[in-house]
């Protein structure tokens, strides 16, 4: 432990009360793929690939040396030692913060921000090469990058000033699609893409359907713009109209169906009555349910389309009164407008379980508190060095500050808690963590605010037009009028259906904060969002479960993309709590064998043990108290029955929650990125040969091809995907 570190703890035990080491951390090992990940990822090196970090807390102290140098220069010390601190308690910035902040010397092109949505992508071949360039750049200094592809018109609908019928939506998805590949595969880091498509627009059963074509749109992931007249028509066996914007002579045709529809998201050049609705052409009208089953028997068998509710995304979007969001970034944690951007980072929620494993284990409510508000500070400061390429970009994360806070190993600290995961008491505890999330980020905002200015947005006027008088008729009831004029802070504060809650909460210290915000404003407009946290749990927190989700399986193996590697590689990782029981109860045994992860306690939860519905009622706990969205994946056993499989989108939509995604293995499709070893085992792989024979051998069984050795998995999905020797 370097001498920096032993200050930060002197200092936080003086400021707080509050021991710097209460964990069980410093006496478990980083698992090796834990180590690696950090060191292929996070680890700071030269240009001749020699490392800068001398190990994880060197990167912890590049981190913290970044993020104290926006404070003022007298305090810059005092920021550090407290930013040290919460990175050693389970405060963890996102990749892009780790592998980045501080590293200006070695890598200046690249930046902090993890998420992005582009600008809307025009109808237009010049606009949507405009936006191939833009997603490029945006890509290339290592952000995520989401799009909406149903404002380009459908396919075979006629091009006047080309003359010719265009190839649709899919067709340009495609060119987004390599040039992805193209420059992920030139940095190093595989890129991160989202396309988002409506649900009304006349391709939609080409985009669900289109990853059933081998190696097409893999820089994708895939997800539906559901709206609540499409749920409440699949349940009442309606009729769907399939629309698109229609030109003037479509508009005016006796032979063309035109509906009227509102639409915020396309441009001027569509026809708009008075209403301020667009007049769309019917293309086709069939059953919703016919087009729900074609969705759900997609995710079913391939793990996308996602389903993102729309309604819900932006009606309890903070920035209602300026904002409509049609994309997310490339995990649907962070809904953003065009050329929205976001950065992200998690707690690790393992590193405040007091005496795990016993009948007295208990979560340390006051250091979480402390580390949500010191982390808050951290993340409100990365704003300043966000690296982000495009002018819009950076104008807009300004202009907000929007961050996502969340956490991560909600499913290893509930075992750790002997709560099983799904359970009504993990329900109970998963809503107090987003809650004092919540309310002590918004605190900080405020002083942040008093300390250093509000969001430029909080302060700036917004006139009352009909249009958000009718998002939010609560403001008639208090006397204002269409016409009137109101600062951002408060449409954001009192009016947004989000703050509401906190006072529909009941209680007298949250309407506190909701005056104190009212007129004092917030530092940032949005402080929470749950992620994935995929690579910083396996590495940073030794693999504590991924997000909010409970632990994939407590040994298993991932499959990581190597640089010169032919295939993906099969690395074994074990769950965090695994580790942890085996140091609290029988440190000196030898080895963990898989039928010892098989014969832990019943509260040992994996996430093919959880419901679909314990699934969603976990996420819609956390959701309550999030402001952003959240990242969760239901996973199901591969022979789970599609008629239950089909509700569960329902049941998500009946919970209120702003999107869901599953994932069900399925050896016919992929492999995924996490693998048990009795899957691949029920796994066969048939390899012909050039001689027309047939070579059929187990998932898991190695093979040597093109003289490197491969899990029988990995190299036919390399094969089948066509991406073979490309890493």
């Amino acid at each position: 432990m370097s001498a920096n570190t032993t200050a930060a703890n002197t200092v936080l035990e003086e400021s707080t009360g509050f021991p710097a080491e209460k964990s069980l951390e410093k006496s478990i090992s980083l698992q090796p793929a834990s180590e690696d990940i950090w060191d292929k990822k996070y680890r700071l090196k030269d240009k001749n690939g020699e490392a800068v970090d001398a190990d994880i807390e060197a990167s912890y102290e590049r981190v913290a040396t970044a993020l104290a140098a926006v404070e003022d220069e007298d305090k810059r010390e005092f920021w550090f030692n407290r930013f040290t601190w919460a990175l050693q308690q389970g405060a963890i910035p996102a990749g892009r913060i780790i592998s980045n902040a501080g590293a200006e010397a070695h890598k200046p092109a690249t930046s902090t921000i993890n998420c992005t949505v582009s600008g809307a992508v025009p109808d237009s071949m010049d606009g949507i090469l405009s936006m191939v360039r833009e997603a490029g750049l945006t890509l290339k200094a290592g952000c995520g990058i989401g799009y909406e592809f149903s404002t380009l018109r459908p396919k075979g609908a006629y091009v006047s000033g080309a003359g010719a019928y265009t190839s649709g939506p899919l067709s340009f998805m495609d060119i987004f699609d390599k040039m992805c590949f193209t420059v992920s595969s030139a940095g190093g880091r595989r890129g991160a893409q989202m396309g988002t498509f409506d649900i009304s627009h006349p391709d939609v059963a080409d985009f669900v359907r289109a990853k059933r074509e081998d190696g097409r749109l893999r820089q994708f992931n895939l997800s539906c713009l559901i709206t609540r007249d499409f749920m409440e028509a699949v349940k009442n066996d309606d009729d769907w109209d399939l629309i698109f914007p229609a030109t003037t002579g479509e508009a005016e045709s006796v032979d063309e169906r035109i509906v009227w529809r509102q639409m915020p998201h396309f441009t001027s050049k569509a026809i708009r009555n008075d209403k301020g609705e667009v007049a769309c052409k019917v293309y086709k009208t069939i059953k919703a349910q016919r087009l729900w089953d074609v969705i759900m028997s997609s995710t079913y068998d391939y793990a996308e389309p996602g389903f993102i509710l729309i309604d819900e995304v932006n009606e309890k979007n903070n920035n209602w009164f300026c904002e409509d969001v049609r994309a997310t970034n490339p995990c649907g944690e962070q809904p953003l407008p065009p050329y929205g951007a976001c950065l992200l980072g998690s707690i690790n929620l393992t590193k405040f379980v007091r005496d795990p494993f016993t009948d007295s284990a208990c979560f340390d409510w006051d250091t979480y508190r402390e580390v949500i508000s010191i982390f808050t500070r951290m993340l409100d400061n990365v704003v300043e060095i966000n690296g982000l390429p495009l002018k819009k970009q950076r104008d807009a994360i300004m202009d907000k500050r929007r961050h996502g806070m969340g956490f991560l190993g909600l499913g290893s600290a509930l075992t750790m808690m002997k709560v099983p995961y799904g359970s009504p008491k993990s329900l109970e505890i998963t809503d107090r963590i987003a809650y004092e999330m919540a309310r002590t980020g918004f605190q900080t905002g405020i002083e942040l605010a008093r300390e250093k200015g509000s969001a430029p947005i909080m302060e700036r006027e917004f006139e009352i037009t009909p249009e958000l008088m009718a998002k939010q008729p609560a403001m008639a009831d208090d006397g204002i009028r269409i016409g009137d004029r109101l600062k951002g802070k408060v449409l954001w504060a009192k009016y947004s259906n989000y703050m509401r809650q906190f006072a529909r909460h009941g209680n007298i210290e949250d309407a506190k904060m909701l005056k104190e915000l009212e007129e004092t404003g917030c530092r940032f407009t949005h402080h929470s969002s749950i992620a994935p946290t995929g690579t910083i749990s396996l590495s940073l927190a030794n693999n504590a479960s991924n997000g909010i989700e409970p632990s994939f399986a407590h040994h298993y193996a991932r499959n990581v993309i190597r640089e010169g590697k032919k295939t993906k590689e099969k690395v074994d990782v074990f769950s965090y709590e695994l580790l942890a029981y085996r140091e609290e109860i029988n440190a000196d045994a030898m080895p963990i064998t898989d039928e010892e992860a098989n014969k832990l306690p019943s509260y040992f939860i994996s996430a093919d043990e959880v419901t679909p519905k314990q699934h969603v009622d976990i996420q819609a706990a956390a959701q309550k108290w999030v402001d952003s969205s959240i990242s969760k994946t239901a996973n199901v056993p591969t022979d789970f029955p599609y008629e239950d499989f089909k509700d569960i989108y329902l049941y998500a939509y009946e919970k209120g929650l702003k999107g869901c995604t599953t994932f069900r293995f399925n050896p016919e499709a992929f492999q995924g990125v996490l693998v048990k070893e009795e899957d691949l085992e029920n796994t066969m792989c048939k390899f012909t040969l050039d001689d027309g024979t047939v070579v059929e051998v187990k998932g898991n069984e190695e093979i040597e091809y093109d003289g490197e050795m491969h899990t029988a998995a990995n190299l036919f999905d390399a094969l089948k995907e066509g991406y073979y020797g490309k890493f």
